[in-house]
């Protein structure tokens, strides 16, 4: 007990003992002022520089711009710019994913190479989607009393209900009668109608021209992309009216009736319609009797 005594009166003592610190001139070793001081004295203020330059610090760094300069740190800008940059890569990304499908869509409708299995399969699950044709009588009459009107005035505005649930509507490309069907089992994913030299060739639908050029084996090709992932397809024209980039309403010429291209055999169009990558049948489709 006196031990901790006598170690508390030293501490005490210690530390309320006044020092004095003198600052003397190096010439003439003359006074210039002294501060006098105790330990404890200097502990505390020691405490309290160190208290407000740790507070000036912290709100210096909070409420200015020196905090970008901490290692590490992001600022609100820089989250923000991430948070930006995320969205538009992941944007890009679908937009690539879908251009890729495109690109996939056009590379099978260019070359035609789809396995017969697989367009079974396909055409299956078509019908579980109920995927309706509307080709009753009524609206095979309505749809030639409404052509014959058209021709009248040389006019094809006919519009495709691109926001409906219902099937979509298309119509016939040219006049004339088929020469040959659809038939996948020999991938002859198309209808040949066979027309006039130089028949004006239309759009089966409003969409928009993603290929339009001369091929050797099919001459000249034109293909549109419509809404709901539709494309319609028309080879060996004799020329072309529209090129890529190109909008068209369904009715507008985009080229004539030719017999271009090594597989042509004759005046003919052939017309062929895919679906998000698969062909279809056109005539489940469009009433090309006339």
């Amino acid at each position: 007990m006196k031990k901790k005594l006598n170690f508390r009166k030293r501490l005490s003592k210690k530390l309320l003992s006044r020092y004095r610190l003198v600052i003397l001139n190096e010439e003439n070793y003359e006074e210039q002022f002294f501060f006098r001081l105790s330990i404890l004295n200097l502990l505390i203020i020691s405490t309290f520089v160190l208290s407000f330059l740790i507070t000036s610090t912290l709100l210096i760094l909070s409420y200015t711009s020196l905090k970008e300069f901490i290692p590490g740190y992001a600022s609100d800008s820089m989250r923000k710019q991430a948070i930006l940059n995320a969205s538009k890569l992941d944007s890009l990304t679908i937009s690539y994913n879908q251009s890729l499908n495109q690109l996939n869509s056009i590379k099978r409708v260019l070359t035609g190479d789809i396995k017969f299995e697989e367009f079974k399969e396909r055409e299956f699950k078509l019908d579980t989607e109920n995927i309706e044709v509307k080709l009753n009588s009524k609206k095979i009459k309505e749809d030639s009393l409404l052509r014959n009107i058209v021709d009248r005035e040389d006019k094809y505005s006919l519009k495709v209900n691109q926001t409906s649930n219902e099937s979509f509507l298309f119509f016939p490309p040219v006049s004339g009668h088929i020469s040959q069907k659809f038939n996948p089992s020999i991938k002859h994913f198309a209808v040949d109608i066979v027309a006039k030299e130089n028949e004006p060739v239309r759009s089966v639908a409003d969409g928009v021209v993603i290929f339009s050029e001369w091929s050797i084996d099919t001459g000249y090709v034109i293909i549109l992309e419509h809404n709901k992932g539709y494309l319609s397809v028309y080879k060996h024209n004799e020329s072309l009216n529209n090129f890529q980039g190109d909008i068209v309403q369904a009715g507008d010429i985009i080229g004539t009736v030719g017999n271009t291209g090594e597989y042509s055999t004759g005046y003919h169009l052939h017309f062929e319609l895919w679906n998000n990558g698969y062909p279809l049948n056109p005539e489940d489709f469009i009433n090309f009797l006339f």
